[in-house]
């Protein structure tokens, strides 16, 4: 078990995250992005004999990472469901909740998934490979409007036009299937001294939006502020300026707008205290590529609400 959770996932910033959730015996916490397990690992030798962790991954193949303990809870299902599963486990109220966003090393290293375009698989990008459209089917079906949207807002490309432009006439030719039919098409628009940097882009706009990442952002984010306890901790891993955007309005304000309430007296009313924003150091960055891009932000819900 132990060997198969490194293969899948080296856990980023492990001690720093699961340090400033700040666990006492007895606590009920989340995990909802269990993927290896590496975090949730970390997190029971914290709990006590008392302590419960519930860890969400919506990836069948997660599952099998699973440890065999009473004190664990895997939940199949997307973290944007998070208030409903809690609910469904009789968890009114939680102390603490760990999100690591963006996708697993697994993930990427899983030739068949298409969410590398270092293997040349089936366009699919699907976490939850039991429904929902692939990458293939948006982009074979998408208009050009909703891809230079996709582009733009979750890539960040200059050339989010005229890439959909492209794809658009590549379609009507032939239908996208494989990883190299989307490299093909977007290699033009990758300079050779950024061209792995740009590529990246493209794949990681699809993938968001082939998984509704943002919005499940959004959601999961909303619902933890309800369920997490006065002192609860919310700790969050951040890998993109979109995502981690959210995660900091959302974090000062205590809501998605990013809009911070002030009270009579010019006090924000923000449910939240935001502790610290803590970078990989350079022992870390090295032991884990992934992690270069990574932010871990630490807040805690007000006891006063105010």
């Amino acid at each position: 078990m132990e060997n198969n959770t490194v293969v899948y996932h080296t856990p980023v910033m492990l001690k720093e995250s699961v340090d400033g959730m700040e666990i006492e015996s007895g606590d009920i916490c989340v995990d909802v992005t269990f993927g290896g397990g590496g975090h949730s690992r970390e997190i029971m030798t914290r709990l006590g004999k008392k302590g419960h962790l519930y860890s969400f991954d919506q990836d069948e193949d997660a599952e099998k990472n699973a440890p065999d303990d009473k004190r664990f809870t895997f939940v199949r299902g997307n973290f944007k469901y998070l208030y409903n599963f809690m609910r469904y486990h009789e968890v009114e109220q939680i102390d603490t909740l760990l999100a690591d966003l963006g996708v697993s090393g697994h993930h990427f290293d899983d030739e068949t998934r298409g969410f590398s375009f270092r293997f040349d698989s089936e366009l699919d990008m699907r976490m939850n490979k039991r429904g929902g459209k692939t990458a293939a089917e948006l982009l074979n079906e998408a208009s050009e409007e909703d891809l230079t949207r996709i582009f733009k807002l979750y890539g960040e490309l200059s050339c989010s036009k005229r890439l959909a432009s492209c794809i658009i006439k590549r379609r009507e030719e032939k239908p996208f299937r494989r990883v190299n039919d989307l490299i093909e098409v977007a290699k033009p628009f990758c300079p050779p001294q950024r061209e792995k940097k740009e590529m990246a882009k493209v794949f990681q706009a699809l993938r968001i939006e082939i998984n509704q990442e943002i919005e499940s952002l959004k959601e999961m984010l909303n619902q933890a502020k309800d369920l997490l306890k006065p002192g609860g901790r919310l700790v969050v891993i951040t890998y993109h300026s979109i995502e981690d955007r959210i995660v900091k309005n959302f974090m000062k304000s205590g809501n998605i707008d990013g809009i911070i309430e002030k009270d009579f007296f010019g006090r924000s009313t923000s449910p939240f205290d935001v502790k610290k924003v803590i970078l990989p150091t350079d022992e870390e960055m090295e032991r884990n590529p992934r992690s270069r891009s990574a932010k871990l932000r630490i807040a805690i819900k007000r006891d006063d609400g105010q």
